[in-house]
């Protein structure tokens, strides 16, 4: 019997926890009673006894004693109404808040039908009426309202996941921008590497933009850390320089903007950005670059790969006001490939990502670029190869986010 040799809870009630009954192969399932009438609680134990399934049943009296026990894994329910200390639809909403995950069959009296109905639509998975149960209708009830819960639980995590990738897309649209360049002798490629095995965007970006006197822009972009907030404020710095350079604003009047865009936008204060910012001539031979904590663009010109020189750099956006970004003029030649990249590519590892082998640094990128000059002749298939080359010294996928904007007017590449 539940009363006399059961154990008793903190408030001196009775609280019973049955073993299984059945020797079957299928797993008990764990059923909390919470009814404080102990002739409805035998015979919710006597039709559970009777009924097909092996079970493992806990009974308590009140919410109170449900809250104590609720930090033990249960798959389902049996919830009375009418308790003590909670009374109608309100212990459905206590039970919800304690284990949200929980399923939930609720008991109501012969005459109080249109609660249970309104429990179904306020979180219980089903609802049996006292006095007409059978040990049939109670397995296929607790059957039914476990596997509804589980489906509810999985349509909500593809609705997260859904949502997930919907918000990944609208990031990475206005993240990862196509250039708008009209020129036909300029080819361009760019590519996109989250890091690690992470699937959301971080916060670095690129653009590229050819105004009406001929002058190319182009833009890459790198906001410290990963995570919706930095991707968010990535796409604000992206959509500021695009707005910016459209407006016939020069580079080092963009880039104090886009110090305060970080200033105004970031979620926390220690949030900063780097930024490579190269103007190219219309007569596609010279340029000027500003950088703004960011490494030094690649230059393929003939056989050779060099790091573009850079005597003068400004300081990250977002770290010090009244701040300047100095131009750097640099000579192109009549045929090149400009590599601008973010710095995930090269902090990699040189060693097959052992911790005592150096960092990959420029360096390593400038030697991929140079074996990929020797291979081949297409400048998607460069972009590839660096991004490969780099994991593969690595040793691993690269754990930070990776940005490449590649353009090039040199006849090397297949058009």
């Amino acid at each position: 019997m539940f009363e006399g040799g059961a154990p008793k809870g903190d408030n001196g009630r009775a609280m019973q926890e049955l073993s299984p009954t059945k020797t079957q192969s299928a797993p008990p399932i764990r059923i909390l009673l919470i009814e404080d009438d102990a002739g409805d609680a035998y015979l919710v134990r006597d039709l559970l006894e009777t009924g097909p399934d092996t079970h493992k049943l806990t009974w308590v009296q009140d919410m109170a004693e449900a809250g104590r026990v609720l930090d033990t894994k249960f798959d389902c329910a049996l919830l009375d109404l009418g308790l003590p200390d909670s009374q109608g639809l309100d212990a459905l909403h206590t039970l919800l808040d304690l284990n949200p995950g929980l399923a939930v069959v609720v008991l109501t009296g012969l005459d109080d039908q249109h609660r249970g109905a309104l429990a179904l639509e306020q979180g219980a998975q089903d609802y049996l009426t006292k006095g007409s149960v059978t040990a049939e209708t109670l397995a296929r009830s607790l059957r039914y309202a476990i596997a509804r819960r589980r489906g509810e639980d999985a349509t909500q995590r593809l609705r997260e996941a859904e949502l997930s990738r919907a918000e990944n897309s609208r990031l990475e649209r206005g993240l990862l921008a196509r250039p708008i360049l009209h020129d036909d002798t300029v080819r361009w490629a760019t590519r996109y590497r989250p890091g690690g095995s992470r699937v959301l965007l971080g916060g670095d970006f690129f653009d590229a933009i050819e105004l009406e006197d001929g002058t190319i822009r182009a833009v890459v972009g790198d906001v410290c850390g990963h995570g919706p907030d930095e991707a968010a404020l990535g796409v604000a710095l992206r959509v500021a320089w695009r707005a910016l350079v459209l407006a016939g604003q020069a580079p080092d009047v963009t880039l104090s903007c886009l110090h305060r865009v970080v200033e105004a936008e970031r979620q926390q204060d220690h949030i900063f950005a780097t930024v490579c910012d190269i103007e190219l001539d219309p007569d596609r031979e010279h340029a000027q670059l500003y950088l703004a904590g960011h490494p030094s663009p690649l230059l393929l010109a003939g056989d050779e790969v060099l790091e573009l020189e850079a005597e003068a750099r400004g300081p990250l956006l977002g770290v010090f006001d009244d701040s300047k970004w100095p131009a750097n003029r640099v000579e192109l030649g009549p045929e090149w490939t400009l590599v601008l990249f973010t710095d995930g590519i090269v902090e990699g590892r040189a060693g097959n990502g052992d911790d005592e082998s150096e960092r990959f640094k420029t360096t390593g990128l400038a030697r991929l670029a140079q074996q990929a000059l020797e291979e081949t002749r297409d400048l998607e298939s460069l972009a590839d190869q660096l991004i490969a080359g780099a994991e593969r010294a690595n040793g691993a996928p690269l754990r930070d986010d990776v940005a490449l904007l590649l353009l090039s007017t040199s006849t090397h590449w297949l058009r």
